[in-house]
């Protein structure tokens, strides 16, 4: 008996038609976009250090692992955006996003809170408004040179969302609600001093007894003398700028032909035109600052002559709020206001390289809507003065940051 008389013809019976070479490569691509895309957002990614403002703790060429997981992922602000570009795209120098659609600030929940000490990635504050045409500069800073009728005339100005501003990478030395200060290039937090890291740079004078100097030894004690970015640089015939950890300055001391070593600061009371809050009645500088108060969700304050240059800018730019002065007062939203209650959590980020660092001394806070994530380890590191292959440094490979 033939049974085929019998069965019906089924779909599923036929045979399917094979994938093409080219749609094979175009799904298996799709597939690995969507699942890095994934990763890098939710999970974990690779940044690079740029430049020298955390060295010791990480020099220019490391490249780390950032982990999303431990402060919880961010859910992408501005989700219209090439793959694997962060704001401009590679050749074209075009914007690698689309703005047309923002979504609110949303954190998934995460291992444990920002402490102190940690190292974190962040996206930079004043990154809402970048001069193309000078994308390193600050643009605030240049218009508080320039006046901002020159800045607009002679740059293209361009704002950014929240996540789409440069990634910057410091160490967290206060959190919200601390009370931060500076006193001879000392940080004290709430009142306790805080050393600077062992593997952090600060800037000495050295004297020497005799001007005749042999500098290879201090190259071989691990000082760059690397042009255009030496850490050792002439003050006089005997003195010298040093730029170095403490470990490395306490082997400096003990050189026969070092007559002294002492920490090499601005002096209390001199003004610093860039030093946050720009308020010309405070004698601030790099070295000598505060006391400042880092605002907390919930935390309220008057507005005030004496409170505003501090929190000004959290109030109008970071938590979105229209702020006016209105005669001796202030509108919030078109209604006056005689305080604000904060919104965000905001943090005090500090370069562990003290004298070659942009951090909060020169910004001030960094809300918890532009946190990335927690550095982890050191996964490749090279020299960047010398050729690939032979300038990894070997002893910094998988290495944990602290």
């Amino acid at each position: 008996m033939n049974w085929k008389f019998w069965q019906k013809e089924n779909k599923d019976t036929k045979p399917k038609k094979k994938k093409s070479k080219s749609r094979e490569w175009v799904d298996a691509i799709l597939f690995a976009v969507i699942a890095a895309t994934i990763i890098r957002v939710f999970f974990i990614e690779a940044y690079t250090i740029p430049t020298g403002s955390m060295e010791r703790s990480l020099l220019v060429g490391d490249f780390l692992f950032v982990s999303k997981v431990n402060y919880g992922p961010r859910v992408p602000m501005t989700p219209v955006a090439f793959p694997f570009a962060h704001h401009t795209m590679p050749v074209t120098g075009t914007k690698a996003y689309w703005d047309g659609i923002q979504w609110k600030y949303r954190r998934l929940p995460g291992l444990s809170d920002i402490k102190r000490n940690d190292v974190v990635v962040f996206n930079y504050p004043q990154g809402d408004t970048v001069a193309l045409e000078a994308q390193d500069a600050d643009y605030y800073k240049m218009v508080r040179s320039e006046g901002w009728e020159a800045v607009n005339k002679h740059y293209t100005i361009v704002s950014r969302p929240v996540d789409k501003r440069e990634n910057y990478i410091k160490r967290c030395i206060g959190i919200a609600g601390d009370t931060v200060s500076m006193k001879n290039g000392l940080v004290s937090v709430n009142g306790k001093p805080e050393k600077l890291k062992n593997t952090g740079n600060f800037t000495y004078e050295v004297t020497f007894k005799t001007p005749n100097v042999n500098f290879g030894i201090f190259q071989e004690m691990g000082f760059s003398m690397r042009e255009g970015d030496p850490e050792i640089s002439q003050l006089s015939a005997t003195s010298y700028s040093f730029t170095g950890s403490e470990i490395m300055m306490e082997d400096v001391k003990k050189l026969d032909f070092v007559q002294s070593v002492k920490e090499l600061t601005q002096p209390e009371g001199y003004q610093e035109r860039d030093i946050f809050p720009f308020d010309p009645k405070k004698n601030w500088n790099v070295d000598n600052f505060g006391p400042i108060v880092i605002p907390k969700k919930g935390m309220t304050v008057q507005l005030d002559s004496a409170s505003m240059p501090f929190y000004e800018r959290s109030i109008r730019i970071y938590e979105g709020n229209k702020l006016e002065k209105s005669g001796n007062g202030w509108l919030i939203n078109g209604k006056p206001a005689t305080s604000y209650t904060f919104k965000m959590d905001y943090y005090w980020m500090m370069g562990d390289n003290r004298h070659n660092s942009l951090d909060s001394r020169y910004w001030g806070f960094v809300p918890e809507d532009h946190i990335v994530g927690k550095a982890l380890f050191i996964w490749m590191s090279y020299d960047t003065n010398g050729s690939f292959f032979s300038k990894i440094r070997w002893n910094r490979l998988l290495k944990g940051i602290n």
